[in-house]
């Protein structure tokens, strides 16, 4: 009873949270709508507004959850926050860029020119490896966590190509993480809440939820996975979202050098 309410409140807070900002995007977006807007796949006009209700949903949920040591709350917060605001960063200021994949914008950096991509590549691996330095004792295990949260985050974003493909897999990915007890119940319960509050709106083609969506609900995903592992599951883990990304980032950059 007791590890039920502990997973179903951070759930609850999380939609809830979610849905509330989300709403008040709506009505007051920050520097107007246009600044919020984008043409999707099938050229309808949607909000990005969910991205950021997301990312706070799913930070508030993670932090307040029951339960939690302050070392914990702390990483959920830094993490899942630094990853949304890494991707809002990108969704406003990086729009139009038709740059796509890791070696892009590290080639870009190298020429001087300091991308929305490259803020999002450095800016959410380093919040990964402090939210690592704060959930682990050991120097290698704060590392694999970092990659985790980084890599999860990254992975999550690949798949956000469709409507609703990024909240499904993120219902999907946490949805294990309820199973165990202790701080990875919680924290797997807080992306699924924030998931689940927008993905009507997203299958129904009204909102988006972009880099910062994405890669805060990843981020939460990848919290998750790391409490509920030692060393070995992390290692494997951090093997595996390595893998994603290396792909991801080849597949990137074939489709940008058909397109161009």
């Amino acid at each position: 009873m007791i590890g039920t309410l502990r997973k179903g409140l951070p759930f609850a807070a999380a939609a809830g949270v979610t849905r509330l900002v989300y709403g008040r995007f709506r009505c007051r977006p920050p520097g107007g709508r246009g600044h919020w807007e984008r043409t999707n796949h099938a050229g309808r006009t949607v909000d990005l507004y969910s991205g950021p209700a997301t990312a706070v949903g799913t930070a508030l949920a993670a932090a307040t959850a029951p339960g939690l040591p302050a070392r914990t709350r702390t990483a959920a917060a830094l993490a899942v926050l630094a990853a949304g605001a890494c991707g809002t960063y990108d969704d406003l200021a990086g729009a139009g860029d038709p740059r796509r994949g890791f070696r892009a914008h590290l080639s870009a950096l190298r020429d001087g020119e300091v991308t929305s991509g490259a803020v999002k590549l450095f800016g959410i691996g380093a919040a990964g490896l402090a939210a690592g330095a704060l959930l682990k004792d050991r120097p290698l295990d704060k590392v694999l966590t970092g990659v985790v949260i980084a890599g999860a985050a990254h992975a999550v974003n690949l798949v956000d190509v469709r409507p609703g493909r990024a909240a499904v897999a993120t219902l999907a990915a946490s949805a294990p993480g309820l199973l165990r007890r202790g701080p990875a119940g919680a924290l797997a319960a807080a992306p699924m809440g924030a998931a689940a509050a927008v993905l009507a709106d997203d299958l129904g083609e009204r909102t988006m939820l972009g880099d910062a969506g994405a890669h805060a609900l990843g981020a939460g995903v990848g919290l998750a996975i790391a409490a509920g592992y030692g060393r070995a599951g992390l290692a494997a883990h951090a093997a595996a979202l390595v893998a994603v990304a290396t792909a991801g980032d080849r597949i990137s950059r074939a489709a940008a050098t058909v397109g161009a």
